[in-house]
């Protein structure tokens, strides 16, 4: 039940409402589950810490201040 509650009380922010749908290599893709799973953690995961930090790396900001050093 502490599970639920604390699912519960997210932030709206957080939740996942869209689908991003790609088409890679099959053994690439098999590749990388096993990797994932082989590290405790998910593809669903990973994929989107990489989102998150590309958009960090890349934002406008971010940019700007690179290119001031």
């Amino acid at each position: 039940m502490s599970n639920l509650r604390s699912k519960q009380g997210r932030n709206k922010k957080s939740r996942k409402d869209s689908q991003l749908v790609l088409r890679v290599n099959g053994e690439e893709r098999d590749a990388f589950i096993s990797l994932c799973e082989a590290l405790d953690t998910s593809a669903a995961r990973e994929i989107r810490r990489f989102m998150r930090d590309f958009v960090a790396r890349h934002s406008p900001a971010q940019e700007a201040e690179q290119n001031q050093h």
